[in-house]
């Protein structure tokens, strides 16, 4: 790796790269591996996480039934040494592993997964992937609050999970799934341990969230346990000697920085601080782009504005419309992303398993400008009639997001005459930000949980903890319903209809899809590149010299 470029790149923020490594604490001995994750995550609850930066972290603490390979995607066992499929498709059942123990020495059994996906469904819980499950006979009605018509929520009794032993887990669906093996996989279905969960919760009562995910009372299952955990620095993770696959787990330590900027994250890289980040400055595109290190390749993932629905102007579906037509998606893609990102007029990535991705109806671009501007003054806007009020675009730190902003905002004032003010908050904030409809128009973006359109098109069912927007059609949660049960091609065709109502009704505005902007040592193996860019630490290691690349 040419160490020149980093100096020539990025030479005054070395210093500040350093500074990162060395401003909080007590000096640690060095890692075998170190990555960046943008920002502290905001939780290591699997039933509580919504984030990219939260699933990374969380697969070196847990494991679910299966893990997924590296490169394939295809599920490999993982607590469960082996399934069997119904031939009607309905019905699962795993073998759990006699020596998968807990990271306190405990045994697993079939009955802490029953525990677990019980806690994940339990509306006291508010998790936002509960829906994950609701591909389980009578997940979503336990999930409820109620019952059909205020009747009292079904008992868990009426749910299709349960133990047959301590090492044999049945799970019993609403109608076959094809895909259902990979949501096993992800991480909101990951176990946490419920005696030690118990445990913290009555010694220390409400502040219970903050004490378990410390390091002295932390208990896991996966490949590595926590030993270190610095607000705003670093997580620091060791080898789990209780992990029933230890011995193929070739690091011994890892660390995680948690560093916001994208300009201070390449220069740890490009100092050899760091072993992989998963964003880049814009600015360092072109001489990142021909290094062999450098990853940028589709994966189903979209980038996306929300609208906040239940606030006037964006109440108004033809004001949502407008703002859509108005945005110069080829701009943002060629001269602010430049990695390789494709505009794209749908919220399905084009990539997308199990339905043909749609489109927003549009026409030239002046054909849309003209539209937009129709489409104002129908709701009472424009010229000869009220201003629309500035809007507020909410994103989290980062550069790009800002830039992003910008060329938004641009042509709204341009070509609709509409101000805007731009607003930063820390990833954090802006998240809780989103799910408190505290916003107007906010920057979002959605990475595949699976590789199925439908993993996509849920998160706007009426009720979805995904949602956000405060947008809700019976109508669309109908096509989802119906899609559920149906096999393809009438799946498929549910799902577009699903789609193409999304994007008659607007709640969000779609911009483009990704690409991946990893920088990864050469030297680490096991890593992967794969359509839902997730990495797998149990599997990475060093490469022998010479082995091939």
């Amino acid at each position: 790796m040419p160490r020149g470029l980093s100096i020539l790149l990025l030479g005054p923020l070395a210093g500040l790269a350093l500074l990162v490594l060395a401003g909080h604490g007590a000096r640690l001995d060095p890692p075998d591996f170190a990555f960046v994750n943008p920002g502290e995550v905001a939780s290591l609850d699997p039933a509580s996480v919504t984030g990219v930066p939260e699933m990374k972290v969380l697969r070196f603490l847990y494991e679910g039934l299966l893990v997924e390979d590296p490169d394939t995607l295809e599920p490999r066992p993982g607590v469960a040494r082996s399934w069997e499929v119904s031939p009607d498709g309905l019905r699962y059942t795993f073998h759990l592993r006699e020596d998968a123990r807990w990271s306190n020495g405990d045994p697993l059994t079939a009955e802490d997964f029953v525990y677990s996906f019980r806690r994940l469904l339990d509306p006291r819980t508010a998790a936002a992937y509960a829906y994950q499950l609701w591909y389980v006979k009578g997940a979503r009605a336990f999930t409820s609050e109620t019952g059909e018509d205020g009747a009292p929520r079904p008992s868990f009794d009426t749910v299709g999970i349960r133990a047959s032993d301590a090492l044999t887990l049945l799970l019993e669906l609403e109608a076959p799934t094809p895909f259902f093996l990979g949501v096993l996989a992800s991480v909101p279905l990951m176990p946490v341990c419920r005696a030690n969960l118990e445990r913290v919760q009555h010694e220390f009562g409400e502040r219970w969230r903050v004490e378990w995910t410390k390091p002295a009372h932390f208990v896991g299952n996966g490949p590595y346990r926590l030993a270190l955990r610095r607000v705003n620095d670093r997580l620091r993770f060791v080898k789990s000697a209780t992990y029933w696959d230890a011995r193929s787990v070739a690091l011994e330590t890892v660390d995680c920085l948690c560093v916001e900027h994208l300009e201070t994250a390449l220069n740890l890289y490009l100092t050899h601080e760091v072993g992989w980040i998963d964003n880049v400055p814009t600015a360092a595109l072109d001489a990142l782009r021909e290094r062999e290190d450098f990853q940028a390749s589709p994966y189903l993932a979209s980038g996306f504005y929300r609208f906040n629905t239940t606030q006037a102007p964006f109440d108004d579906p033809r004001v949502r419309r407008a703002l859509a037509l108005c945005v110069d998606r080829e701009a943002i893609a060629k001269r602010v992303l430049r990695a390789g990102e494709a505009p794209n007029w749908g919220f399905l990535p084009p990539a997308i398993h199990g339905a043909r991705p749609g489109a927003l109806r549009h026409g030239t671009r002046a054909q849309d400008l003209e539209e937009a501007r129709a489409l104002l003054a129908q709701a009472g806007y424009g010229p000869g009639a009220r201003a629309l009020p500035p809007v507020e675009i909410l994103f989290a730190t980062q550069s790009t997001n800002k830039d992003v902003a910008e060329v938004v905002a641009d042509g709204w004032r341009r070509e609709l005459g509409v101000e805007s003010h731009l607003l930063n908050q820390e990833a954090r904030v802006a998240l809780d930000s989103q799910r408190n409809l505290r916003y107007e128009v906010s920057r979002s973006s959605w990475v595949a949980d699976h590789t199925d359109a439908l993993g996509f098109l849920e998160i706007f069912e009426s009720g979805s903890e995904n949602n956000r927007t405060g947008w809700s059609n019976a109508r669309y949660d109908e096509l989802l319903a119906q899609a559920r049960r149906a096999r393809d091609p009438e799946r498929a065709r549910l799902l577009e209809e699903a789609e193409a109502l999304l994007l008659e009704e607007l709640p969000i505005l779609p911009l483009w899809s990704f690409v991946t902007r990893n920088l990864v040592d050469p030297r680490l193996a096991g890593f992967g590149a794969n359509e839902l860019d997730e990495h797998f630490p149990k599997f990475w290691h060093w490469r022998s010299a010479g082995a091939p690349r």
